[in-house]
């Protein structure tokens, strides 16, 4: 909920409220997986060891994570109040009037650099607490229930957490809603509402709360046993899936500096080493998009933060989570070996490729005076594309950035820009009169706006503080199409989460899932925020500049911010298809090389048990006897069970 939910959800919003571009925000996404990239061999082996508690480091973890989310929404205490660009009078056209230098620090971008900084601590203090909920976490349930179960517990624990985050993603957004300053500002006073483009939202509201629950969360999670009643009863039974190469039982590893003989022989196998480079490139997807694709939303479709982060919402808890848990199920319904759930994995990633193709819908760019669209008057030879004849004296230089919407449906950069020279405060709207810029064509009537409270009273205007609103009926076909994406996306998780613990020894499980996320988070998760960040920074058409410092974004390109994001998105899903395929290839079940197990194209199938070396309870059909109460490849057998 915390760091794929609040975090995502308040992207956008800390870039305008500290001035920060996509490339910025994206390495403060990826310090979350730096950190596990860091903790994870150390934890899962010391963690997994013979003895080791795993419910107390669950419970550390836990507690680290809330102290993260403390130190989160730390920049906004350490911070004057967010000032308002555009309801000032110097921020309307005031023809020949004389500049002075504004640079005294009290602009949006306050903080800066030390912010990012602080941003980053702490989500590294976020990865690094949430280390063994994923690798730990995951074998005490495994260790604790039957293997007929396990992928019901654990698609349950993995549903969970896709339901955290679509709940941040709910939750943020309605906090959004709330003014940052809440405390002791007015909103309404200062004319703006969350549907305007300068709002900043209680960004940090979300990290006080997560805080709070991380805390009342840790202290019975520590009170958990090591193990179980039954646990040891459940283990016994348990009957190895290992890939053939990896099925010998080995000394136990007991000591630190034994590490790369453990991670060798894990990389050794290469149903493992495949399942590791597809979760990469999942990794890669999910962790780009969850960090970008609300500020994707907002952009293309015009929609505010607190919207988009609500749609975003709606469609992860029954994607996210339906298609984690459907993915858990379908193993134990179809009772699936672990060829069979690698061929699950590679059906779920085809479809999701398919769905992909959703990026490619776009909305044109609103029609924005200097950036889209030209001036309805003259340009000023030498001038920047801001400029025009119509507002040359109105020494618009040092406007700040604070969008309104002309009555001709051009946006202007500024009330100054729009060559406003009058305003009117109603409740919490701007309206701007006498704006040269704004082309209203003779006996055109004016846009009008209705006061709160007042029968019958309007106020006309020729510009307003919001942005034009676009006519776009794409958002809820792009919406479905990202929801097929999530679902079969989310499908293939469990399963090829499954698959990585049946196809290394038990011994292995713990640190084999460390290992796994360390190549996730190098190769995928790490990287991703910063990718994500350059191509969406590629697409920008127009920068805020402050103190002759460049800031956030204020304007994109959809077309090339469209084109970049089906492009990371389909080449990651071939990619992915192609190592689920080859996992799958490569897979050799236990006894293979004696000629008593399945080829990779047949699913392993327990069809019977073994009683003193002999085949008992068969069903109908004709059975080879294999070892370890595995039959061999005999369609006719699976037909029966």
């Amino acid at each position: 909920m915390v760091v794929n939910g609040f975090v995502n959800v308040v992207i956008t919003t800390i870039e305008k409220r500290f001035g920060l571009r996509s490339m910025q925000t994206g390495v403060i996404a990826g310090g979350y997986d730096m950190a596990s990239f860091a903790c994870l061999a150390p934890v899962t082996y010391l963690g997994g060891r013979s003895g080791s508690s795993k419910p107390r480091w669950l419970g550390l973890g836990v507690l680290l994570m809330g102290t993260g989310s403390l130190l989160f929404a730390l920049p906004h205490f350490l911070v004057p109040n967010y000032k308002i660009a555009g309801n000032e009078p110097a921020d309307l056209c005031t023809p020949n009037r004389t500049l002075t230098d504004s640079c005294d620090g009290n602009v949006p971008s306050e903080g800066g650099a030390w912010a990012v900084a602080v941003f980053v601590f702490a989500q590294l203090l976020h990865g690094a607490g949430a280390t063994p909920l994923f690798t730990l976490g995951v074998t005490y349930i495994d260790e604790n229930v039957s293997k007929k179960m396990s992928s019901v517990y654990l698609g349950v624990y993995y549903t969970m957490a896709v339901v955290g985050p679509a709940m941040g993603y709910v939750i943020g957004g309605q906090m959004l809603t709330i003014y940052t300053d809440f405390l002791n500002v007015d909103s309404d006073a200062l004319g703006v509402t969350p549907v305007s483009s300068v709002w900043i939202g209680a960004w940090w509201i979300g990290f006080i709360l997560s805080a709070i629950l991380c805390l009342i969360v840790a202290i019975p999670l520590m009170a958990f046993p090591h193990e179980l009643p039954g646990a040891a009863e459940i283990r016994a039974s348990k009957v190895s899936e290992a890939h053939e190469g990896a099925a010998s039982k080995s000394a136990a590893f007991s000591a630190l500096h034994e590490l790369p003989r453990a991670a060798a022989a894990l990389l050794r196998n290469p149903t493992f080493l495949f399942l590791n480079l597809a979760g990469a490139t999942e990794g890669m997807l999910i962790s780009g998009f969850a960090a970008f694709l609300p500020k994707l939303i907002e952009n293309q479709f015009a929609v505010n933060a607190s919207e988009a982060a609500l749609l975003l919402g709606v469609i992860t808890v029954p994607a996210g989570g339906g298609g984690t848990f459907l993915g858990g199920w379908l193993v134990k319904r179809w009772q699936l070996a672990c060829a069979g759930i690698i061929k699950l994995c590679v059906a779920a990633t085809v479809v999701a490729a398919a769905f992909t193709f959703g990026f490619v819908l776009t909305c044109d760019d609103y029609p924005f005076a200097g950036v889209t669209v030209m001036y309805n008057s003259p340009a000023v030879s030498g001038a920047d594309s801001l400029t025009a004849m119509c507002n040359t004296d109105c020494s618009c230089i040092n406007a700040p950035y604070s969008p309104v919407c002309g009555a001709d449906g051009n946006v202007y950069y500024s009330a100054c820009h729009a060559g406003c020279t009058r305003q009117t405060l109603a409740g919490a709207a701007q309206l701007f009169h006498q704006c040269s810029c704004v082309l209203t064509k003779e006996n055109m009537t004016l846009p009008t706006y209705e006061l709160e409270g007042e029968v019958n009273s309007t106020i006309s205007y020729e510009a307003i503080n919001s942005i034009c609103s676009t006519d776009c009926p794409l958002l809820w076909v792009f919406v479905s199409m990202s929801f097929g994406v999530m679902l079969f996306t989310f499908l293939a998780t469990m399963p090829a989460l499954s698959a990585t613990l049946r196809c290394v020894r038990e011994d292995q499980r713990s640190f084999a899932l460390g290992i796994q996320w360390i190549k996730v988070r190098l190769l995928g998760t790490i990287p991703a925020p910063l990718l994500f960040g350059f191509l969406i920074d590629l697409s920008c058409s127009l920068w805020s500049t402050s103190c002759n410092k460049t800031g956030a974004c204020l304007q994109y390109d959809n077309t090339n911010m469209s084109r970049y994001m089906l492009g990371i998105a389909l080449v990651g899903k071939l990619c992915s298809l192609l190592f689920f395929f080859l996992a799958w290839w490569f897979y050799r079940p236990p006894g293979s090389k004696n000629g008593n197990a399945i080829v990779p194209s047949v699913d392993l199938v327990v069809c019977a048990e073994k009683t003193n070396g002999n085949v008992t309870n068969v069903a109908n059909g004709t059975l080879e006897r294999g070892s370890n109460g595995y039959c061999n490849a005999a369609l006719e057998c699976s037909d029966h069970l």
